[in-house]
């Protein structure tokens, strides 16, 4: 170890609500920092990377290792403004699966199993970071959102998931038209916070 450390807004072991691994145990790390400011984010208070605590790299694997789940999803903010080859490292020595939630605005670091990509119209991501995606999740906030979504698809790699999720305040709205959009277009599929309406986190 080399003293690394990281800022932390929170860490908890809950069931992922989105996209692939859906409804699986998973421990989240949910870095400070973020330079992409969706207005409709549900964790701004992320946004800040001094507002929270540095926490050294090994007390962040501890902490995951006292559940029983081997699945790492490391997300923010935006996870990738940090440097994150020794998490990674470090969480793979401790048996644990990584996952990254990402815009893909910055360059990525660390070493991945499932990266899921979730660009951002407030800024863009990377050109190379697109076709290594595992999985293509698109908020869908409104119909505009579709040829956004379109756009991205185009350049992920044959074997990416496709999703698109409804923006959750906008979900009684959209959801019928994404899955209208579902049914022609068999491609796509519909990912739903699941977590919110079992209330966990």
């Amino acid at each position: 170890m080399t003293g690394t450390t990281l800022p932390v807004m929170e860490a908890f072991y809950t069931l992922q609500g989105e996209g692939f691994y859906q409804g699986q145990a998973a421990y989240f790390i949910r870095l400070g920092g973020c330079d992409v400011g969706c207005f409709w984010c549900d964790v701004k208070e992320s946004w800040d990377a001094a507002a929270h605590p540095q926490v050294a790299i090994e007390e962040i694997i501890a902490g995951a290792a006292a559940y029983p789940g081997r699945i790492a999803v490391v997300t923010g903010g935006e996870p990738l403004l940090h440097n994150l080859d020794e998490l990674t490292a470090e969480l793979r020595q401790a048996g644990f699966q990584t996952n990254i939630e990402t815009s893909g605005s910055s360059p990525i670091s660390g070493k991945w199993d499932w990266i899921c990509l979730s660009p951002k119209k407030f800024k863009a991501p990377l050109p190379e970071n697109i076709p290594l995606a595992n999985e293509l999740k698109i908020i869908v906030y409104n119909k505009h959102d579709f040829a956004w979504a379109e756009r991205f698809a185009q350049q992920t790699s044959k074997n990416c998931r496709l999703y698109l999720q409804p923006e959750w305040s906008k979900a009684a709205e959209v959801t019928p038209l994404i899955v209208e959009y579902i049914k022609a277009n068999p491609k796509w599929q519909l990912s739903l916070q699941v977590h919110k309406y079992i209330n966990v986190p």
